[in-house]
C-alpha cells in the first residue's frame, strides 16, 4: 500500500485515528504489517503512540532501531542498499547523489545504524515535510530537483522488499547501465552473445581481475560507495555482463 497522501495525528486524534495512523506507519515503513509475534515485541511503543505519549517522529527513532526492522532490511542487505530503502521508508523519496550516499555511509559506518537513522529523522528536509506528527510518505513530483529524480522515488517507493536485490542501489544499477520501469530492471544487452573475439582482446581491468562473482559480490557489500562505485566502473564488459545476471 502507498501512501501520496499526509496522515497527520495531531493531539486532539481519537483513538480509531491514531490506530489509522500506526496502519500507515507500518504499511510506510515495514511494508508490511507486523506478524503476531513481533506485535508483543511492539506492544510497548505501539501503547505509548496510542496514549499520545509519543508522535510519529519518537515512534519512527524507536521502531527503526528494532530488531523488527533491522532483521528485515540492515542484516540482509549490504550498507548502501540498507541506506536506499531507509531514505524510501523515512524520506519517502529515493537517495539524490553520490554525495548523499557518502554523507550517510560514514555516519552509518563510523557511529552505527542508529546514528544514521536518527540522522535522517533530524534532518531539516524530515522536519519541514513530516514534523514531528506526520507519517512519511511517497514525495509529491514538484518537491524533487528534477523529472528523473521523481521517477526514481516513484519506482524504488512502488517496488516489494528486495525486488532489485540487496547488495545495489538504484545508484548503482545505473553504473551498471540497467534500465527500471515498472519495478524491474533489464540491461539491453542482458540476452545477447558476447563476441569471444572482443572478450580476448578486452584488457584486463586494475580492479579485482581475479575475483568470481560470488566475491565480488561480497566485496560490494561491503565497500563503501566510492569503493563500489570505481570498482563497478573498472569492470570489462564480460565482468559487468555477468555480474548483471547474477544480481538480475
Amino acid at each position: 500500500m502507498i501512501n501520496a497522501t499526509p496522515t497527520t495525528v495531531s493531539p486532539r486524534a481519537t483513538q480509531e485515528e491514531r490506530q489509522l495512523a500506526l496502519t500507515q506507519i507500518y504499511y510506510q515503513v515495514l511494508e508490511r504489517q507486523p506478524y503476531e509475534f513481533e506485535r508483543k515485541k511492539l506492544a510497548k511503543l505501539e501503547k505509548d503512540f496510542l496514549r499520545d505519549k509519543i508522535g510519529v517522529r519518537r515512534f519512527l527513532k524507536e521502531f527503526g532501531c528494532s530488531d523488527i526492522y533491522l532483521e528485515s532490511f540492515y542484516s540482509p542487505s549490504s550498507n548502501v542498499k540498507f541506506l536506499e530503502v531507509c531514505f524510501k521508508h523515512f524520506l519517502g523519496r529515493a537517495i539524490a547523489s553520490h554525495e548523499e550516499m557518502r554523507h550517510y555511509d560514514r555516519i552509518l559506518t563510523t557511529l552505527g545504524v542508529a546514528k544514521a537513522i536518527h540522522a535522517m529523522l533530524d534532518s531539516e528536509e524530515y522536519r519541514k515535510n513530516f514534523g514531528c506528527f506526520t507519517v512519511p510518505y511517497q514525495r509529491q513530483p514538484e518537491r524533487y530537483e528534477s523529472p528523473k529524480a521523481y521517477l526514481e522515488s516513484r519506482l524504488l517507493n512502488e517496488e516489494h522488499i528486495g525486488q532489485r536485490g540487496r547488495t545495489m542501489p538504484t545508484l548503482y544499477w545505473h553504473e551498471l547501465g540497467y534500465t527500471c520501469e515498472n519495478g524491474t530492471c533489464h540491461h539491453p544487452e542482458a540476452h545477447e552473445v558476447l563476441d569471444p573475439m572482443v572478450a580476448a582482446s578486452d584488457p584486463a581491468p586494475d580492479v579485482a581481475p581475479e575475483l568470481s562473482v560470488d566475491e565480488l559480490l561480497s566485496v560490494l557489500r561491503t565497500a563503501s560507495p566510492t569503493q563500489a562505485r570505481d570498482m563497478v566502473a573498472s569492470l570489462s564488459p564480460q565482468q559487468r555482463h555477468v555480474l548483471r545476471q547474477a544480481i538480475h
